[in-house]
This record gives structure tokens, C-alpha cells and sequence, in this order.
């Protein structure tokens, strides 16, 4: 078994899992502050208040998971990223508070602060991510020695502010789909209507993306081209050795894609939350999956020269290290799935407030 291309799965699998579970976190966030007096505001807030702590926990499993696996990226990523990862902390650490402090006191401007801190917290960290993703996919100053050459303003581009508004499309995309399965009455209502909105923003930003995507970085369509498209560097070796089966899962990828995309809008049309939710999260793993492949199996691509690129061979740790942490997840990603779940079942249903609501 190769277990670099193992753990560069699992790896995925866990930030799917994330940008699932906390993706509607962050975009209930973002159209918190849309939501008219506070009996509607406290359902938005509860309607995540079992599960949205239990969410981030799939981004600290994927950090752990790459520190052991990829240490190497894990290092480069960190030091690259400090800055825009010490504002992502502080924005989800404000949001947290913003969740827990809100409902202390009956005061509306001591209410009114803590929703925009969280509204804020929420847009915030879902651009920062988008940010990141997107100076992996154009290429950022890795140098040599694996060290970031460049400053914290070389992150930002228009195609990175681009990518970043994208993830945050996505993602408020993605809540209102979540809150239409919580909400009911006039709310739901009104959710109806944004999820509406959100979704033509999210398709022209989609397409925007895309494109741009594509003219600034046609290699990230190397891995769905059948050998069509070279790219350069030793270690996609792999990837011209198994291309035709590469390319065939890439294109059953964007198949699904563009089903899920499509049958948002048509669930909603037919009243259907709990299938346009499917949906909404079908759409994001695929986009996730997408991003994976185009830049596999590299994970940090360098625009200095591709052999400065660190991939899943010159990143990683020992194949001992990989073989034993690949039994240690095999035993245990069934437990976080299955807690995941049983909390789901749990506060399964309709939003109600009641005494301990926040």
C-alpha cells in the first residue's frame, strides 16, 4: 500500500468532513445580523448551539493528521499562513465567546454586540479559508529550504480575495440550507428567501472562480486530461502511471459536482430541505475533492519553481510513522464518525427554545 497517497486521503476526507459540518456554522454566522428580533435571532443561535464546538473538532483532528503525516507541510503551511492563521483563530475564538456570552444579559446593545461579533467572527474566518486555498492552487514563495520567501501582502491577490468571498458564498450557501431545516413559520419564511439569493450569488461567484482558475493555472486540470496536459516534477510519476484511473474518478467528480449544484435549486422549488441540504454538502465535498485533485500530489505548490513544490513523498514522515498512524485511524475515525452521528440524531428536528436556550 502507498501510504503517502493513504494519508493524503484521509487528510481530505477530514476537511470535508469540516468544511461540511462547520461550513453551515459559519454561514448561519454570516446572515445572523439579516435575522430581525431576538427570538429569531436565538433559534439561528441555537439551531447550532449541540453541534457547532463539536464541528470544529474535525479542523483539529485534519491539523493533527497532517503534524504527524506531512510534517513538513504542516511546518511550511504554518509559518507561510502565521499571520492569516493568528486572525482566523481570533475570529473563531470571538465567535465562540460571541455564542456563549450573548443570552447572559437581556440588555438589547449588550445583545446587539455580541451578534455582530459573531456575524463578523463567522465572515471572517470563512474568507481567511478561502484565502488560504486559494495561494494553493495559483502558488506561493516556497523557497528551497521549504521556507516562505515572501510577506503577509503577497497573500493577498484579487484572485485570492476572489477565492476567499467564494468560500464565504459557499458557506452562507450552505447555512440557509441548514437553517430551512430548523427553522419554521415566518422564519423559515425568510430563510427560504436567502437560501434563494445566496444560491444565484454562490453560482456566479462559482463560475467566476472557476474561470479564473483555469486562466491563471491551467495545470490544475493535469490530473483530468488522460496524460493531455504534462506537468512537471518527479513525484506525478504516480499520477501518469494510474492517469486513465485518475482522470475517471476527476470527471466522475465533476459529474456529481454539477448534479448537486443543479438539484439545489430544484429541491427548494419542491419544499425539500433535508435534500436540498444533501445537496448544498455534496457540493462542497466535491469542490473540496476537485482541489484535492488538481493540485495532487503536491500540497503546497511554489510559483519560484516546481521542484520547490512539497508533495506527499518529500513532505512526509517515515513510512513506519504512516503505516502506524493508518492503523490508529482505522480504529478510530469509526468512533468520531459514530459520535458525530449519535449528537446529530440526538437534536435531530425543528429549533425550539425552551430554558436552557442560549
Amino acid at each position: 500500500m502507498d501510504y503517502n497517497v493513504i494519508w493524503y486521503i484521509i487528510i481530505g476526507l477530514l476537511l470535508i468532513g469540516y468544511a461540511i459540518l462547520d461550513g453551515f456554522d459559519l454561514g448561519v454566522g454570516a446572515l445572523h445580523l439579516l435575522s430581525k428580533g431576538d427570538t429569531n435571532r436565538r433559534i439561528m443561535l441555537n439551531s447550532i448551539g449541540p453541534v457547532w464546538d463539536g464541528n470544529e473538532v474535525w479542523l483539529i483532528t485534519a491539523g493533527g493528521a497532517l503534524f504527524a503525516a506531512f510534517p513538513e507541510v504542516y511546518a511550511t503551511a504554518f509559518s507561510s499562513f502565521y499571520l492569516p492563521f493568528m486572525l482566523l483563530l481570533i475570529a473563531l475564538i470571538f465567535r465562540a465567546v460571541s455564542i456563549e456570552f450573548r443570552s447572559k444579559e437581556p440588555n438589547k446593545r449588550w445583545r446587539s454586540t455580541w451578534d455582530t461579533g459573531f456575524s463578523l467572527g463567522s465572515i471572517v474566518a470563512a474568507i481567511l479559508f478561502g484565502i488560504a486555498i486559494g495561494n494553493v492552487v495559483v502558488g506561493f514563495a516556497i523557497g528551497a529550504n521549504k521556507v516562505y520567501q515572501g510577506s503577509f501582502l503577497d497573500l493577498i491577490s484579487p484572485y485570492t480575495l476572489l477565492t476567499g468571498f467564494f468560500n464565504l458564498a459557499m458557506f452562507t450557501m450552505h447555512g440557509a440550507m441548514y437553517l430551512n431545516l430548523k427553522t419554521q413559520g415566518d422564519l423559515q419564511a425568510q430563510v427560504q428567501r436567502w437560501a434563494k439569493n445566496a444560491y444565484f450569488v454562490f453560482l456566479a461567484i462559482f463560475t467566476l472562480t472557476t474561470a479564473a482558475t483555469l486562466y491563471l493555472q491551467p495545470t490544475m486540470i493535469a490530473n483530468f486530461s488522460f496524460g493531455l496536459v504534462e506537468v512537471p516534477g518527479k513525484a506525478h510519476e504516480l499520477v501518469q502511471q494510474h492517469q486513465t484511473l485518475v482522470s475517471l474518478v476527476a470527471w466522475l467528480i465533476v459529474i456529481l459536482n454539477v448534479l448537486s449544484i443543479a438539484n439545489i435549486p430544484r429541491a427548494l422549488a419542491k419544499d425539500k430541505p433535508m435534500q436540498a441540504f444533501i445537496s448544498s454538502a455534496c457540493t462542497i465535498a466535491a469542490i473540496v475533492l476537485l482541489f484535492a485533485l488538481g493540485i495532487f500530489p503536491n500540497m503546497l505548490v511554489s510559483n519560484l519553481s516546481p521542484d520547490y513544490s512539497i508533495d506527499i513523498y518529500n513532505g512526509s514522515s517515515s513510512q513506519y510513522t504512516l503505516r502506524t498512524m493508518f492503523w490508529v485511524a482505522i480504529w478510530g475515525l469509526p468512533f468520531v464518525i459514530g459520535y458525530t452521528s449519535l449528537i446529530y440524531w440526538t437534536y435531530r428536528g425543528r429549533t425550539e427554545l425552551n430554558e436552557s436556550s442560549y
